[in-house]
């Protein structure tokens, strides 16, 4: 087979290039131009008569597509389910990425040992078989239906596969693997682009689940290029610490099921297990109230979930105060502080404030603005707030504090586990009673203070 011709393209202004230069003679820029394999055009029929019955490029009226709802085969694991959207959907394209030893290929590795009926093929690139073997053994998983490939050559396992006909196929990790049309090394942005793009056109082709794990950079992101995101049906993160016993995967973008859906999972010696209720693992329930702790409700994907935010408030003795924040946005934290200021008379400008939030969940959304105000001033005047409480909601810039999404079933949730007491937005005030629960609905920020303080 003849090697594939090399041509070099500016990451700035797109243009090709049949040699690398330092500089890119259309546009200027320094170090942007990328090895690429130059693709040859094929020839193609008149246009004019490429309309016929069953040509895949006719176009068609969106009115006369026929949708059938997709199949989905379950994995076995009801938290990668969740996150998946409901189980593996035929020919999509599914990466993962996450920390070193956080369980990447442990999960996969479980999931395709779980899944006799299904024809599987595990083909890795950083592990030999023997290893492979052996971590199913230690796990004690039954893996003699699962057939290994050891191969970093793209070209060489797409024909292997396409002898086997495997359903699902995982390729582990696809820094590891080169395609002979280029001539850079394994793990680098042409190679990655180029891997993917051939992968992701076999799984398309042939009807199979294909997952991808993929390396994340020192900042936490996919290690490679954007594009090899936006290639794929879903890209699933892995996070939590990797010496810590629970694991939190969460769906970052699903083409076949909600976006930021989580997946709890506790490491044990059989491998991962799902965590059925996790609310209860991000509640550390004390023995007396403690200053500086408050319990939110966040909602991530379909799932509501019960967290603690912790706040530690304390003089600060340098020329610059701290403003830490774990699991939340630090200039969000530096924000609610100056609204405390302005609409609630509360100055902490002389003031360390530390946000955790426990069970190393992270926290985007919005609700947990009041939640972090109150645990910050619950430290600061050393007032413990009850332990049956739980709060959630937006604060404007204003001083007005805003409604949330799903505020009846974040109060379900609560009330589901015990909690007694609510304070909440005033738009979010349920029309019906809620079990014994007693809901105190504020619309401004100094409210909020005079009802808890």
């Amino acid at each position: 087979m003849n090697k594939a011709r090399i041509q070099y393209h500016c990451t700035a202004c797109g243009s090709l290039q049949s040699k690398w230069n330092g500089q890119c003679p259309d546009c200027g820029a320094w170090n942007t131009l990328e090895e690429s394999a130059a693709v040859a055009a094929k020839k193609t029929r008149n246009p004019r008569f490429s309309g016929y019955a069953g040509d895949a490029t006719i176009i068609r009226s969106l009115k006369d597509i026929e949708v059938a709802e997709e199949p989905r085969t379950t994995t076995g694991q009801s938290e990668l389910d969740r996150v998946l959207g409901g189980g593996l959907v035929a020919g999509s394209v599914i990466l993962i990425g996450g920390d070193p030893g956080i369980g990447k290929s442990t999960i996969l590795l479980q999931t395709l040992c779980s899944l006799p009926a299904v024809k599987s093929l595990y083909v890795t690139g950083e592990e030999s078989m023997q290893q492979v073997s052996m971590r199913a053994q230690r796990l004690g998983l039954v893996a003699d239906h699962l057939r290994l490939l050891t191969e970093t050559g793209v070209e060489t396992i797409i024909s292997l596969a396409r002898q086997e006909q495997p359903t699902l196929m995982v390729i582990d990790s696809i820094q590891t693997l080169f395609t002979e049309q280029l001539q850079s090394a394994p793990g680098s942005v042409s190679q990655i682009r180029e891997s993917a793009a051939q992968l992701v056109r076999f799984a398309k082709q042939t009807q199979t689940v294909l997952f991808i794990v993929g390396h994340v950079t020192k900042e936490g992101t996919l290690a490679g290029p954007r594009v090899l995101e936006h290639m794929v049906d879903t890209v699933l993160y892995f996070e939590g610490d990797p010496g810590g016993r629970y694991r939190i995967l969460r769906a970052v973008k699903n083409r076949f099921g909600a976006v930021n859906e989580l997946g709890v999972f506790a490491m044990t010696e059989q491998g991962l297990k799902g965590v059925s209720n996790p609310s209860a693992i991000f509640l550390s329930r004390h023995e007396e109230p403690v200053s500086g702790s408050v319990i939110m409700v966040t909602r991530e994907g379909t799932r509501p979930l019960l967290v603690e935010m912790q706040a530690l408030v304390d003089s600060s003795h340098g020329g610059q105060p701290k403003r830490v924040a774990l699991g939340l946005e630090q200039n969000r934290l530096a924000m609610l502080l100056a609204v405390l200021h302005r609409h609630g008379g509360i100055p902490m400008y002389d003031q360390d404030v530390f946000i955790n939030i426990v069970g190393g969940v992270k926290i985007a959304e919005t609700a947990a603005d009041l939640p972090l105000l109150m645990a910050a001033l619950s430290s600061f005047r050393s007032h413990p707030l009850p332990t049956d409480l739980i709060v959630f909601g937006e604060v404007g810039l204003a001083g007005e504090i805003r409604p949330v999404p799903n505020g009846m079933e974040r109060l379900k949730e609560a009330a589901k586990h015990g909690f007694k007491r609510a304070l909440i937005p005033k738009q979010n005030h349920p029309r019906q009673r809620i079990g014994d629960m007693e809901i105190t609905a504020i619309p401004r920020l100094e409210e909020a203070i005079a009802a808890l303080m």
